[in-house]
């Protein structure tokens, strides 16, 4: 019996799947063409990973769950990749330590590619000609195999960046990314939300991660969200105003983690005498004070609303804006889903199909909240833990998403470097509350 969560509703492969998977593996290697060889191979902390570790990485998730198991006579390159390139799967075998990723200098870049090759070969095979009855489980896994891929090709642009930001020489990713042009800012208005019994979580056929399930009921007082994420000007007032140096501002755990740390700014910004600047994947650029504030931890954001009279929304707050504002969208006869952000609408901001690979200034909406899809991942006060009724995957896939129910925060909505056939309103980021290397910026909410 399939589990739900990979119910993607596929009665058998369909003709499509195969250029869907083209699709996604050229976007890895397209992300990765602008690299220098020694590019490839930096760790530049222990939660970056070096972009040739990522390559191997999605592809051995195709060799570990579909290809081993369902390719008749399937032979892996080399042995070893079985552990250098499993991520965190304790029940499939014995990961390589995730630290210790910027110490392989082999297998080579060179050979990282052969490798992507020849899975893909195998995969073609395998989608050309699959094995009698297993038709819906392969095309669940394969489906399931290129939203993770998708997931890393985010992970691959913020792991470049912050190894381009450790090298005085600030290395230029792209210097043909788009630019904002000269936006007006767009005053901070407040969307109401009555109290009330809603429904919040994935259902239905399309895909969804297993934390997304099941869909469930939850309470939600009245509440106001902002209409847009706070912006870098308003960020810059918060720094100036002392927020790096009041106490009563922070969370106990955030003041000690600041005053150890030295920050003062959020992750890539500089201060040049009276003027800010911001590194970026198209290098270092004057701080654009209209777009949403971005690289912040869990802390700085929590601070950050304490000081502006707010609080950061709840993540049951924060579907239920965006449940509305996707039907909203719906019924102006927009052709998306339920759950996900229409084009054009004013919900939607930028995704990495932008282009741009940075937060930009969205247009004022007239009626709801602007830009709760795309340019940052918004922090909620929320922390990861499971829906009622919550069932992982069966087997090593289970420890996808559930075994990280601790200690981390639930973030919303997408961001620059994201697909945006990848986000949906149900879609639960998480990371811990000190990283800040993510796209991750904050919209406030009040008490009503």
């Amino acid at each position: 019996m399939p589990h739900p969560a990979l119910d993607t509703g596929f009665a058998a492969i369909p003709d499509t799947l195969l250029a869907r998977y083209r699709q996604v593996r050229h976007a890895s290697e397209r992300i990765c063409a602008p690299l220098q060889t020694e590019d490839y191979v930096i760790q530049s902390m222990p939660d970056v990973s070096p972009p040739k570790w990522h390559l191997a990485h999605v592809s051995w998730f195709f060799e570990a769950f579909l290809l081993t198991p369902f390719l008749k006579g399937y032979r892996t390159p080399d042995r070893a990749y079985d552990t250098l390139f499993n991520s965190y799967y304790q029940t499939h075998g014995v990961p390589f330590p995730r630290a210790a990723r910027g110490l392989l200098a082999r297998p080579t870049v060179e050979q990282v590619y052969a490798y992507r090759a020849h899975i893909d070969r195998a995969m073609e095979a395998l989608l050309g000609d699959p094995p009698a009855g297993a038709g819906d489980e392969i095309a669940r896994r394969v489906e399931l195999g290129l939203q993770h891929e998708q997931q890393h090709q985010e992970l691959l642009l913020m792991d470049i960046k912050h190894i381009f930001v450790q090298n005085p020489l600030d290395p230029v990713y792209r210097r043909d990314l788009q630019v904002s042009a000269p936006g007006t800012e767009a005053p901070l208005r407040w969307q109401a939300y009555t109290s009330g019994v809603r429904s919040i979580g994935h259902d239905g056929d399309a895909f969804a991660f297993d934390c997304e399930r099941p869909r469930h009921r939850v309470f939600v007082d009245d509440f106001r969200l902002a209409s847009r994420p706070v912006n870098n000007g308003e960020y810059l007032a918060f720094i100036e105003d002392g927020g790096y140096r009041r106490s009563d501002l922070w969370l106990a755990d955030g003041w000690a983690l600041i005053n150890q740390q030295g920050w003062q700014a959020p992750l890539y910004w500089r201060r040049d005498g009276d003027a800010w600047y911001e590194f970026t994947l198209g290098g270092l650029r004057p701080l654009d004070r209209l777009a949403p504030v971005c690289h912040l931890s869990f802390y700085e954001a929590e601070a950050y609303a304490t000081w502006a009279g707010a609080r950061l929304p709840s993540e049951a707050e924060w579907e239920v804006a965006a449940q509305e504002a996707t039907a909203r969208d719906l019924a102006l006869g927009d052709t998306a889903g339920r759950d996900t952000p229409a084009r054009g609408t004013s919900a939607r901001g930028h995704f990495v199909e932008a282009d741009c690979l940075q937060p930009m200034a969205g247009h004022a909406p007239a009626r709801g909240p602007g830009q709760l899809f795309g340019d940052v991942w918004e922090w909620t006060g929320s922390a990861y833990r499971p829906y009622p009724g919550f069932r992982p995957l069966e087997g090593s896939l289970g420890e996808y998403n559930g075994k990280f129910m601790s200690g981390q925060m639930v973030l919303r909505g997408g961001c620059c470097v994201t697909p945006a056939d990848h986000i949906r309103a149900t879609y639960r980021n998480f990371f811990y509350p000190a990283m800040r290397w993510q796209f991750s910026g904050l919209r406030l909410a009040q008490e009503a």
